[in-house]
């Protein structure tokens, strides 16, 4: 995992609002990111490589197929991960949220938005 990674999952791996999601998680022939399977959210964390070459073209394609699928994808550039993982971490369960209704809504512990993560 990259960096951004490493520093996003630290965060979604406390279940914030109750949403569980998984690392590198395997749909079809592709890898998520991060995967939230109640909300059907996808995410992914897009470094520099994904503004080369035809990347964008192979990332739109690829997001239409797991829409095809049901899915719900998100995509956030790396360097806002790196920016502020807390934040980039409660946007997305936001995100999440809407797309489950049966999940309520509570506060992010203060673990998720960056405080007492040494160790």
């Amino acid at each position: 995992m990259s960096l951004p990674e490493v520093l996003l999952w630290q965060r979604l791996r406390l279940e914030p609002y109750g949403l569980t999601f998984r690392r590198q998680h395997p749909i079809s022939k592709d890898v998520l990111d991060f995967y939230c399977a109640r909300a059907k959210l996808a995410i992914e964390i897009d470094g520099a490589a994904h503004d080369r070459g035809s990347r964008s073209a192979r990332d739109a394609e690829r997001d239409a197929v797991l829409a095809a699928r049901g899915l719900t994808i998100v995509r956030i550039p790396a360097r806002d991960v790196l920016a502020d993982p807390g934040a980039a971490a409660e946007a997305i369960a936001e995100t999440a949220l809407p797309l489950h209704p049966r999940l309520r809504r509570r506060s992010p512990s203060p673990s998720m938005l960056g405080e007492d993560l040494e160790g």
